[in-house]
């Protein structure tokens, strides 16, 4: 198998929360909502400790799943994720190998670096093979970590619903709030921005209006 993104996930700060279980149970929630109607290789479980890991058909799945789960997630959980290009060759059962996955460690690792080092709302990254698709996704990764870090509750619900190609019509309707008022939220919060660096790489619904 090749040309599919790997994607491993960890819980940032995860020793220091009071339920670890509920927390790994929110992140399994909030990937399978993100999962659907996306072309999912292998859907993201868990592995070892805090970690996960899933396959998506390529990197425009992959950035779509990982944004609309960082954006699903209750307040007080964040995930950190790597995403590697590449192949995924089955070796025995539930185990594999290939470069995705190898490129994946190193680009987690690299998020794990930058937050170190002081870049703190840095909460992935993407590692690929030749070509200029990853620098584009991990520049895509650094304004969209920078913006959801800044939203509310309510504007990232509204952000996720412009990602999966809802109208504000609609989302104003699930709001309970005026279509102008989801209008100035998505342009305040960034989620506009955010959209439309997605839809750049392949990553969004249909337009929204």
């Amino acid at each position: 198998m090749d040309a599919v993104a790997a994607v491993i996930v960890d819980i940032v700060g995860s020793r220091a929360l009071p339920d670890r279980a509920g927390a790994q149970a929110s992140v399994l929630d909030a990937f399978a909502r993100a999962e659907r109607g996306a072309p999912v290789v292998r859907p993201l479980a868990a592995t070892v400790g805090d970690e996960f890991q899933g396959v998506y058909a390529d990197l425009a799945a992959a950035l779509r799943v990982t944004t609309l789960a960082a954006l699903a997630l209750p307040d007080g959980i964040e995930v950190r994720c790597g995403i590697g290009l590449g192949e995924v060759v089955d070796v025995a059962g539930d185990i594999s190998d290939g470069s995705a996955w190898w490129r994946a460690r190193e680009a987690i690792d690299e998020a794990h670096r930058r937050e170190d080092a002081g870049e703190a709302a840095v909460r992935a990254w993407c590692v690929g093979g030749a070509g200029d698709d990853a620098v584009m996704a991990s520049a895509v990764l650094l304004l969209r970590d920078h913006v959801v870090a800044r939203m509310k509750a309510r504007e990232r619900r509204i952000a996720a619903g412009l990602i999966e190609g809802r109208t504000q019509a609609q989302l104003a309707a699930a709001e309970s709030i005026s279509q102008a008022a989801v209008s100035q939220s998505a342009h305040r919060s960034g989620a506009i921005a955010l959209r439309e660096a997605l839809e750049s790489l392949g990553a969004t619904g249909g337009p929204a209006r």
